[in-house]
């Protein structure tokens, strides 16, 4: 008897209809004579709801009591599913987060999971063979006994971390896709469903841009080499397709030198010029936006002909412009520049494989098809396993498709 966590979206479970369903996959799972553990999220829509009566209450909301607020929602959730399962003749019960319990830090809003206790639901599967149907996006924090939210995406979070603390055989995402594709399918309609993707190659996917995974969940995945699956809960819960295999590198027999294209156009750029070239000016930057919780990602530097000015580029999140322009211009006269430029109208198209590390060249090929389209790369950064551009955003599509094609993914 194997042990698996089923973890279902927001709109998998939009409606009673689509509880229903969603119970349909757990009877299957249960029926194989699997032991299962079922992660919800709140109802599609209702956390923005909930969020949105907090913000009306009062826009400086107590994030403490904005937790207890927002974490209704996967509690309904969870008791809805655990009824629908009983009216199946399936033994169910709902737990929330404190329940089971899953520990956490303080950081309400954004809690990070510290320990998972999973005790009870082993026990209770060796008493009784019951169907765990945990709230996800949950927690509580010991020291204050107060529940705690995981921030956005928190849930595919609680499922993985449930998983390793169960030790459990495998992790299935169910969404409203059926598995991982090479890119967006509404931008590039050859894109292809992978059968298999490494943990590096979801986790650099997740964080540059595709929405199919909580980069946090693929940290936990990787870090605890939990074996999860991509699934659609749209599929017919007696015949449902095998989704993607997130899983670690050496599973994967043929490895493609690219295995996915993704964009995020939730880039801003900014770029300061005519600094003074001296020793401490990028520190002089970076520094008080990182005290400001400002994150920075592309970083560019150009040094004038004569080595005395240099113009300093760099983007952020379009949320974090406005402030970082704010902070910059405060500190004018202290970093010594002369004006600052800025420019939300970027985005940011990555190509990702850890078939880079042992092919020359790869994105050299991409540059010289960027310009054969006539698109401008204003930046560039490179890893091991990936490289990513930063180009004017009505080039996005255009883009995304020439390098798509360009490394083989509408045949892959």
């Amino acid at each position: 008897m194997s042990r698996l966590v089923m973890k279902f979206g927001g709109t998998s479970v939009a409606d009673l209809d689509r509880i229903r369903n969603v119970a349909r996959h757990v009877k299957r799972e249960y029926d194989a004579g699997h032991e299962v553990a079922v992660v919800v999220s709140a109802m599609s829509g209702k956390t923005n709801e909930l969020v949105a009566w907090c913000k009306d209450a009062s826009p400086l909301y107590d994030h403490r009591e904005y937790d207890a607020v927002v974490a209704s929602g996967e509690q309904v959730t969870a008791g809805l599913l655990a009824i629908a399962l009983q009216n199946i003749g399936i033994p169910a019960r709902s737990w929330l987060g404190w329940q089971v319990p899953i520990r956490t830090t303080d950081a309400h809003g954004a809690a990070r999971i510290e320990d998972i206790d999973g005790t009870a639901i082993i026990d209770a599967f060796g008493r009784d063979r019951e169907v765990a149907v945990i709230a996800g996006f949950q927690g509580i924090h010991a020291a204050t006994n107060r529940i705690s939210t995981l921030g956005r995406g928190g849930s595919d979070t609680s499922a993985v971390a449930m998983a390793a603390a169960l030790k459990a055989d495998r992790c299935d995402i169910y969404t409203d896709v059926d598995g991982v594709y090479t890119t967006d399918p509404r931008v590039v309609p050859k894109a292809k469903r992978l059968d298999k993707i490494a943990f590096e190659e979801m986790l650099e996917l997740a964080s540059l841009g595709a929405k199919v995974l909580q980069v946090r969940s693929v940290e936990l995945a990787m870090v605890h080499k939990v074996r999860t699956f991509v699934r659609s809960s749209f599929d017919d819960p007696e015949n449902p397709r095998p989704g993607t295999l997130i899983c670690e590198e050496e599973d994967i027999v043929e490895q493609p030198v690219v295995t996915g294209i993704a964009f995020s156009r939730d880039e801003a750029q900014i770029t300061l010029r005519n600094l003074k070239d001296a020793p401490g000016i990028a520190a002089a930057i970076f520094v008080p936006l990182a005290e400001h919780n400002i994150n920075v990602d592309m970083i560019i530097q150009v040094i004038s002909g004569d080595q005395k000015t240099t113009d300093m580029t760099f983007t952020t999140t379009i949320a974090d412009f406005d402030r970082a322009c704010v902070v910059l211009e405060g500190l004018k006269e202290q970093i010594g520049f002369a004006y600052l430029e800025g420019s939300t109208d970027v985005v940011k198209v990555s190509a990702i494989g850890v078939g880079m590390r042992s092919h020359a060249g790869v994105a050299a090929r991409a540059f010289k098809a960027l310009s054969e389209k006539g698109i401008n790369i204003r930046a560039i950064t490179t890893s091991e396993i990936k490289f990513s551009v930063l180009i004017e955003a009505a080039y996005t599509e255009l883009a995304v498709r020439t390098l798509h094609t360009l490394y083989g993914l509408d045949k892959a």
